[in-house]
């Protein structure tokens, strides 16, 4: 049985992102009943490459995200059709909504509308800035709420001498897709708010407002390329990575200069590379790609393959695990689910829908099995008896893991993370903090913004006594989740079946890189070579450069896509009562947002290309240089105008007053990308001349897609945020008080603050975690003696001792 058996959706979204949300839902088992106008989905005629879909028929982009679901067509101009749609809201658990179609545009299926008349839905709403603010009427596109997010410019992605790089792909519909999916399943009841705004600020850029505000200092303040990143080999794209200061060594060594180790150096490992990347690229060139993946797979350095559409279901990882399966209505290919589970908790894909196809049966039956008054009672578990008293026991690091677990503490849950004084969390060691500071490794705004309201406890795994304190802690735990390369926990015998035998009903999640079997199952993962293999670095980039890794989306979307198994976990755990085993992959959940290259490809042999900042959804889109210079000092500062319909187009040459170069021609959207660059031309000369301000007052007030590309760390002070509270001020012991960012939704039902207390000092709850295991302040202190459980890293005590 699947998770979500017996669970209603009404569909009423368009587009990726409500399209996506209903699907992680259909594939978990709910039955998804998608209203259509009698005009259909417009992603019916979709096809990013621009292939022409024929009338009637359905692109393969959406019968990959409506598989499984139902269709009914209703015409907002006929009252049987209008009473149809009440009564299927009405009988619903959930109803999903966006803008885009005639029906959501009457006043009764406004979001707001709907919560207020059906107390018993969750009602979730996907938006660009969210449903009330100073800009929730502004016209937007998913490329110019990349620019306001920080996230353009946030991890210093594309070479200098360009203007910078969006993450291409439409990836930040996927990612509000995957939060409204989660957020559906965390709420009983309610109005549910998802701003892409905040999705893509807490996924494309890290931290950075809560860095500048407890450092006083910019994360990142110049763009500068990864090496050696995707670099070219001598028959083909490779991927290479240092994510740590022994990983930068141990490439050092592998490419024949170990005299570039400096362990000394003030200089960052990004900024080492940088002096030495022509010598590490002309290595590259000398070798074969499988040459250079064996070798530094040997290394321990993080490496890929450079996927696409046409290579990534051949990769011998891929194969081997069966990780993509075949459309079972048009034949096409497509990606698995993001996640496995045992017992199995989501069903195989079924048909996509005609268009009206079960209108009738629907029309006739309605939901079968429903009343009215008793929804309330079947309706989902309700945040608070969901989370609270939900004890989990949290053993990640870095970023995909522990956003993953933050979620369920902000919402309630009782989450211990485990470290060791001897392997802290890594993000409590790359804020670029001296060691000569006290107390250095606790001043991390990365580690505080990823990890408040948990408990922090050390156990030393490497010993026979941590590793059974380990087991004690597990049987007081309902969820467990791990991040480590599968080999670690093997080592130690703690695998889902020793897990079960400590606590039957414990739901445990694995999150290897690449999977827990299978030729890659040891590869050191980093996000960007999930982006890498998965084909999400492939369109980011300008066409005639080498692809330019995001940087970024491996580790949150592989966060959020944990967080949806989970919640399918908990809801077959309180129905069933049994524990379930997750294996939630990195990889497959970025092949699952990376999907429409594989989709183009094997429906239509249409391979797709990075173009820069230009994008099938718009035209024109681009950067365009402003008369200022970046706050850096630097002629670095950018607008993004995206123009997605002929009415913007109309609206663009008007607030232009009309200028001769904007000629008939330019009114179609095929005229428009024919003249693009003569577009481009015209639109840069123009933006030169003003500020970016300038620019937004006159196009937005308009109706024009346009934003200021946002340096990451000012995005705090953005109207819009500071209106819905996006970000929380949160006291931290050590560093001064720092905005934190929250959840990109606001719930009705929810919570009205998210952080009750800051990030955990690294073993700060020892005492009283072990203590309520039963162990004695003496055994404690005697833990303490042997290095098995500490309050500061091992190299730290290392340093006093010695200094």
């Amino acid at each position: 049985m699947a998770a979500l058996d017996g669970y209603t959706v009404v569909d009423l979204s368009s587009g990726i992102a409500g399209g996506y949300c209903t699907k992680l839902l259909a594939d978990g088992g709910a039955t998804v009943v998608k209203v259509e106008s009698p005009q259909g989905d417009p992603l019916r005629s979709w096809s990013a490459s621009g292939v022409e879909i024929a009338p009637g028929s359905d692109g393969a982009l959406f019968s990959f995200l409506a598989c499984s679901k139902h269709s009914v067509v209703v015409d907002p101009r006929k009252g049987d059709d209008l009473n149809l749609l009440r009564s299927l809201v009405a009988s619903a658990d959930a109803v999903v909504w966006s803008s885009g179609s005639a029906v959501v545009d009457l006043a009764e299926f406004a979001p707001a509308a709907l919560a207020d008349e059906h107390p018993h839905l969750t009602v979730t709403s996907i938006t660009p800035f969210g449903l009330d603010g100073p800009w929730a009427a502004k016209a937007a596109t998913e490329f110019t709420v990349q620019a306001w997010s920080g996230g353009v410019i946030g991890l210093g992605r594309g070479a200098q001498d360009r203007a910078p790089l969006f993450v291409a792909g439409q990836i930040g519909e996927y990612l509000a897709g995957a939060y409204a999916a989660a957020a559906t399943m965390s709420v009983s009841n309610g109005l549910v708010d998802l701003s892409m705004l905040e999705t893509e600020i807490l996924c494309l850029t890290y931290y950075s407002v809560s860095f500048a505000d407890a450092l006083a200092r910019p994360f990142r303040d110049r763009r500068r390329l990864t090496i050696p990143g995707v670099a070219t080999a001598a028959d083909g794209l490779v991927a290479l990575g240092c994510g740590t200061a022994q990983q930068w060594f141990d490439l050092c060594a592998m490419v024949g200069h170990d005299e570039w180790i400096d362990e000394t150096s003030e200089l960052s490992i990004t900024e080492q590379a940088n002096i030495h990347a022509e010598e590490i690229y002309e290595w590259v060139r000398e070798n074969r790609v499988e040459d250079i993946l064996e070798l530094s797979s040997a290394f321990r350095i993080p490496n890929a393959p450079v996927g696409n559409g046409a290579t990534v279901t051949s990769f011998d990882q891929f194969a081997e695990r069966g990780t993509f399966v075949t459309n079972p209505r048009d034949g096409f290919t497509q990606p698995g689910p993001p996640y496995r589970t045992s017992p199995s908790l989501v069903r195989p894909p079924q048909p996509a829908p005609t268009l009206g196809e079960h209108t009738e049966t629907y029309r006739r039956n309605g939901i079968p099995g429903y009343q009215a008054e008793g929804l309330i009672a079947r309706n989902s578990i309700s945040a608070t008896s969901r989370f609270d008293g939900l004890r989990v026991l949290d053993m990640t690091s870095f970023w995909a893991g522990p956003s993953c677990t933050h979620v369920l503490a902000m919402l309630g849950a009782e989450v211990i993370h485990v470290e060791s004084t001897a392997r802290p969390d890594g993000t409590r060691l790359i804020a670029g903090v001296p060691v000569t500071e006290s107390q250095w490794w606790e001043r991390s705004p990365i580690f505080s913004g990823l990890n408040t309201n948990k408990k922090s406890v050390t156990l030393d795994i490497r010993s026979p006594r941590g590793v059974e304190l380990l087991r004690e802690l597990v049987k007081t735990c309902d969820v467990v989740v791990e991040n480590y390369t599968p080999r670690v926990l093997d080592q130690i015998g703690l695998d889902f079946d020793d897990v079960q035998q400590l606590r039957p009903d414990a739901i445990m999640m694995r999150m290897p890189g690449f999977g827990l079997d299978g030729p890659w199952r040891d590869k050191p993962a980093f996000a960007y070579v999930i982006e890498d293999a998965s084909g999400i670095t492939w369109l980011t980039g300008h066409p005639d450069h080498n692809p330019v890794e995001p940087y970024s989306v491996g580790d949150p979307n592989a966060g959020i896509h944990g967080l949806n198994a989970l919640l399918l976990a908990l809801r077959h755990r309180q129905r069933t009562g049994e524990g379930v085993r997750i294996e939630a992959a990195m990889v497959d959940a970025a092949l699952n947002v990376a999907a429409e290259q594989v989709v183009e490809y094997s429906a239509y042999g249409n391979l797709l290309q990075r173009d820069g900042n230009r994008g099938p959804t718009a035209a024109p889109q681009n950067l365009y240089r402003t008369s200022e210079l970046d706050e850096f000092g630097r002629p670095d500062d950018w607008v993004a105008i995206a123009v997605a319909t002929d009415e913007q187009w109309a609206a663009l040459v008007a607030a232009l007053d009309h200028p001769v170069w904007a000629d008939d021609e330019l009114a179609t959207v095929a005229g428009r990308r024919r003249r693009h660059d003569h577009i481009d031309e015209h639109l840069s000369r123009w933006c030169a001349a003003r500020t970016g301000d300038e620019i937004v007052e006159t196009l937005w007030p308009a109706g024009v897609p346009v934003a200021k590309v946002m340096q990451p760390h000012r995005v705090g002070d953005l109207p819009q945020l500071v209106h819905r509270g996006f970000y929380e001020a949160v006291d931290h012991p050590v560093n001064p008080a720092a905005r934190h960012s929250t959840l990109p939704v606001r719930i009705s039902t929810g919570p009205q603050r998210f952080h009750q207390s800051a990030a955990p000092l690294l073993g700060q709850h020892n005492r009283e975690v072990l203590g309520d295991l039963g162990l004695s302040e003496s055994e404690i202190a005697d833990l303490e003696e042997q290095g098995i459980i500490g309050t500061a890293p091992a190299m730290a005590i290392r340093t006093t001792k010695t200094g």
